[in-house]
């Protein structure tokens, strides 16, 4: 069955493909039977046209062994299911694929690889994983996780400034090229309103015609049927 990983940008969906490549080689598997593709890296860039894909791993297998084949970044290679269902048809291919949940949602991955996967949904770090990479003292790692969060990376950056950049660069990636694009938003300053509006209001209840009525009061005009949109 077909292994996909999905989750928000930079929650560790690489490194978990990159681990279970690892482990695989380990346990002695050859290293010529793993393919491994990372459609973010511009060596792949020729890649990105399905039947090119296809044809290139066909190449590259190895004859009456096991092939495990990784593609990380999927979503960027058009019609990219219609290379992954002919390989799934093989008897001697187990695949393994990683995409932002932006673009590999639950309901149209079951449309996409009929029913022949299993999604493995990868989250930020919890406070217990968070504590096992940072160490030290209890309260002060937990004070830090609840300033900065769970992004793996991120709590290895001891610069503030360089931190907050980093998470400026991940939220102008979601919102940019996940939201707006995908959802081909034209006004994009009221969705960064709505998302502003909702950050401070974390934990409490909240309603469209609320969203609309505060953004109207500051002077934004907009309706509750555009902010549920």
């Amino acid at each position: 069955i077909i292994k996909v990983i999905t989750g928000v940008r930079r929650s560790g969906k690489s490194t978990l493909l990159e681990m279970y490549r690892d482990f695989l080689v380990s346990s002695g598997v050859h290293p010529s039977c793993c393919q491994y593709i990372n459609f973010e890296d511009l060596r792949w860039e020729s890649l990105k046209d399905y039947h090119t894909l296809y044809n290139h791993i066909l190449e590259n297998l190895s004859p009456n062994e096991k092939n495990y084949i990784f593609l990380d970044e999927i979503q960027i290679v058009p019609e990219f299911q219609k290379a992954i269902n002919s390989l799934f048809l093989r008897d001697d291919v187990d695949i393994y694929i990683t995409g932002s949940n932006a673009y590999l949602l639950s309901g149209e991955l079951s449309t996409l690889l009929s029913g022949r996967y299993i999604e493995l949904s990868i989250l930020p770090l919890s406070f217990k994983e968070y504590w096992e990479l940072v160490g030290g003292d209890k309260k002060t790692a937990f004070n830090k996780y609840y300033l900065n969060g769970g992004f793996p990376y991120a709590a290895t950056i001891d610069n503030k400034e360089v931190r907050l950049e980093y998470f400026r660069g991940i939220f102008n990636t979601v919102l940019l090229k996940d939201i707006v694009e995908r959802k081909r938003i034209s006004d994009v300053k009221l969705l960064e309103d709505v998302i502003r509006f909702l950050f401070d209001n974390i934990g409490n209840i909240v309603s469209t015609k609320k969203i609309a009525d505060t953004l109207n009061s500051n002077g934004r005009r907009t309706t509750s049927g555009t902010i549920d949109n």
